[in-house]
């Protein structure tokens, strides 16, 4: 653990906080970590030299509007805990800055492994592979299978008129962190507005649903210990979550974009369609408007991308990785509109 104190949090102010909110802080001086891998919310693990914790807070700059809310995924985690869906248990929402600067919130500090890179995918046997791949897909529709209004979150959303607002959404959000003109994306959100699907019933969205969102138990890669970054969740048309995750399933520049670095094709892993029909068979919803959802997450991954473009140039990231996220954006746009022009949904071919 480190002595140095990283930025985004104020230890002193915390610890004060921690003995008051937490069950089992002691009031003893506090040492945090940065935990590597977020590339949005900032993720820290946090301990008084007894017990350890995960601190979750917005990033330090250029925070849109309605992104980063702490009170939000707090809750959804919170109203998850005895479901089907692994989440870690949360303990304290703190919404006042003059604590920490910005809202953040605590929670218990799982005990799992990441699947994040290369090196740590490399232990896994072709049976292992095979097993994860199933139980992530598994895990998914058992989020789209939570009774949200029975877990107290028929509020959550609005999914009337989801996919229509989303593009809407995403097209302000470009907008507002754009650092240059780039005309296809204009394009494509013309095609995905003409396009628009009729969405089955509504479900929990995820909003980042992907292997290294999720924690693997260390005794065993076939069972999932926690569902994480619960950020972007909402309530909505689960096949968006479907999408995002074939986004970055077994494609290295959206992987590189998430996690810093490709993985490579494992031997055991589900193919793309093997995930398809897995999910179309364990979830009863029919996929046939799948192109739509997956141009429309490359077309949400690039916006937030190039948000963390803007504030990687306005020095306000914390890691590594962060100066070919510009390059990246016109890649991620390219390739949806190459899907689009190939997809058998007419509108979606422009």
């Amino acid at each position: 653990m480190t002595t140095d104190t990283p930025d985004g949090v104020d230890l002193e102010r915390l610890r004060a906080y921690f003995v008051d909110h937490v069950d089992g802080a002691h009031d003893a001086p506090l040492t945090a970590t940065l935990i590597a891998g977020g590339r949005s919310n900032l993720t820290y693990s946090i301990t008084d030299g007894t017990s350890t914790w995960v601190l979750r807070r917005p990033p330090l700059g250029h925070v849109l509007p309605t992104a980063h809310d702490m009170a939000r995924e707090y809750r959804v985690m919170r109203a998850l805990a005895g479901t089907a869906v692994p989440v870690p248990r949360t303990l304290a929402l703190c919404e006042d800055n003059a604590v920490n600067d910005a809202p953040f919130y605590v929670m218990d500090l799982v005990d799992g492994i990441i699947y994040r890179d290369s090196e740590s995918l490399a232990g896994l046997s072709v049976d292992d592979a095979r097993r994860a791949s199933e139980v992530l897909v598994d895990v998914l529709v058992d989020i789209h299978a939570v009774d949200y209004e029975a877990v107290g979150l028929g509020d959550f959303g609005r999914p009337a008129g989801f996919l229509e607002r989303q593009v809407r959404r995403w097209g302000e959000q470009w907008e507002r962190s754009k650092t240059r003109e780039l005309s296809s994306v204009d394009e494509l959100a013309r095609r995905l507005r003409a396009a628009l699907p009729e969405s089955g019933p509504p479900t929990i969205v995820h909003g980042d649903y992907r292997l290294d969102n999720t924690m693997m138990a260390a005794d065993d890669p076939g069972r999932i210990v926690a569902v994480l970054d619960w950020e972007m969740s909402t309530l909505g048309d689960p096949l968006a979550d479907l999408g995002l995750f074939l986004l970055y399933w077994g494609r290295a520049d959206a992987q590189v974009i998430a996690t810093g670095t490709a993985i490579g094709s494992q031997a055991g892993f589900l193919s793309r369609d093997e995930i398809v029909e897995r999910y179309a068979r364990v979830s009863g919803r029919p996929v046939d408007e799948l192109d739509w959802y997956q141009c429309f997450a490359a077309y949400k991954l690039a916006i937030i991308v190039e948000g963390i473009n803007a504030r990687y140039q306005m020095g306000k990231t914390l890691g590594d990785g962060f100066e070919a996220m510009g390059a990246m954006v016109s890649g991620l746009i390219d390739g949806a509109l190459d899907q689009a022009n190939q997809s058998e949904i007419g509108a979606l071919r422009g």
